[in-house]
């Protein structure tokens, strides 16, 4: 959540950020804010004004009393007791422009880095990097959709009939292939100094508020409404919700944790061939890291987590891209993201596989996420997160570009995890 001081006191670079967004009636929502603020400092002011009449009031009242003059001291108490109403009103009043104040910053987004480049949709994003070589299939090469079939490791058609589309069954070197890569990755953030942690898979209402899903993505998300608890999208809410409401020593920064979860999306109004088979489901895996960092030094944290990413994915030995999302294709709530995609050979096509993003201090602006400085008030955090990795594509991939005439072979980072070094008829 953008702060109220920086739209009063830099509006100018807000309106540009949210234009480099591509942002409807930037200009009439922020003139709508402003105003709204204006007025609930008005009435502040004048609430606070009539306190502190009320407090001299009282004082007077108490010497009157004191010296005997009990009917000028009544005057005066009944004077007081009109100003208490007057007060009463107005808090009421502050109050329901606050809540409308809140409401209203809850439907802006983040403001893009200066470094985000400008454009309206993914076509518009800036390739960083690439790396690796896409290899060359043979002849009747098969897309993933196909391979699971012929070696009967993800079952579509038992998902559907236990749950619905969207959730697949894993089945023999399928199921033990999820397993390894969750293992692998877990192993190798710990390695990189993470910390791991199993949060809850539901989140209540206010860590949905807290890293921005709500109420941006209300529809996107499975709501258990009996409890008003909603299923995570991802592992990023349970675990950056984990230092809400906290003001974190400076020493013990950077926080960096790492969590497994399943991660659930209703992807609604998602079809067609570029959604088939593993490409985008309802229910699926995901490791995920989060740093809690320093405002001076998130953006280094930022690429460190890139570089970090990239590694696990050269380990794989999969050919991978880095682009610089624009400021139309960037998520609601980030500041910059690095989207990381493979090149699917079967395909032909890039696939997503991971998002990194700094945040800076929205999320934390929400949770009230700070750390103690010397001598001065707690400052805002920066929060900052990414997938590393999401499963479905990285096993898409991997079934696609490794396929032989005598099976599906596996990079040798995940031999030792998996216990084979073929996916087998």
């Amino acid at each position: 959540m953008l702060q109220i001081p920086v739209l009063r006191e830099q509006t100018d670079l807000v309106l540009a950020g949210l234009q480099k967004r591509n942002y409807p009636n930037a200009a009439q929502e922020v003139e709508a804010l402003l105003d709204l603020d204006q007025k609930r400092r008005s009435l502040q002011t004048e609430r606070d004004e009539l306190l502190g009449r009320a407090n001299a009031l009282a004082k007077e009242i108490g010497g009157l009393m004191k010296s005997g003059q009990k009917e000028q001291a009544e005057a005066l108490k009944t004077e007081t007791a009109d100003l208490k109403l007057r007060t009463k009103s107005l808090d009421e009043e502050v109050q329901n422009l606050e809540q409308a104040l809140q409401q209203a910053l809850y439907k802006l987004p983040n403001i893009p880095h200066s470094s985000v480049p400008a454009g309206r949709s993914a076509e518009d994003n800036e390739v960083v990097l690439e790396h690796g070589t896409i290899p060359t299939l043979p002849e009747n090469a098969q897309p993933h959709w196909e391979l699971i079939k012929q070696y009967d490791i993800i079952d579509f058609e038992l998902g559907i009939k236990i749950t619905g589309a969207g959730f697949p069954v894993y089945k023999g070197q399928g199921a033990r292939l999820q397993r390894a890569l969750i293992n692998f990755f877990l192993d190798e953030a710990l390695k990189a100094g993470y910390t791991e942690v199993q949060p809850p898979i539901v989140v209540n209402e206010a860590s949905g508020y807290g890293t921005g899903q709500l109420p941006d993505k209300e529809g996107q998300m499975y709501h258990a409404t009996a409890d008003n608890l909603y299923l995570i999208p991802t592992a990023e809410v349970p675990i950056t919700n984990l230092y809400r409401d906290e003001i974190i020593d400076g020493g013990k920064l950077p926080i960096k944790n790492v969590g497994y979860t399943p991660c659930f999306r209703r992807e609604a109004g998602s079809w067609g061939a570029d959604v088939r088979g593993l490409n985008r489901l309802h229910q699926f895996d995901k490791v995920e890291i989060v740093q809690i960092q320093a405002p001076e030094k998130s953006y280094q944290a930022l690429e460190e987590m890139s570089q970090y990413i990239q590694g696990l994915l050269q380990k794989l030995e999969l050919p991978y891209r880095v682009l610089r999302l624009c400021g139309g294709d960037m998520g609601f709530t980030s500041a910059l993201t690095y989207d990381m995609e493979v090149y699917s050979a079967a395909q032909g096509r890039w696939l997503e596989v991971s998002s990194v993003s700094n945040f800076e201090t929205y999320q934390a602006n929400r949770l009230k996420l700070r750390q103690r400085t010397e001598g001065g008030k707690p400052q805002l955090l920066h929060t900052l997160n990414g997938s590393a990795l999401a499963l479905p594509r990285i096993v898409a991939a991997l079934l696609e570009n490794n396929q032989t005439p005598e099976g599906i072979r596996l990079p040798k980072a995940l031999q030792a995890f998996t216990g084979f070094e073929m996916i087998t008829k």
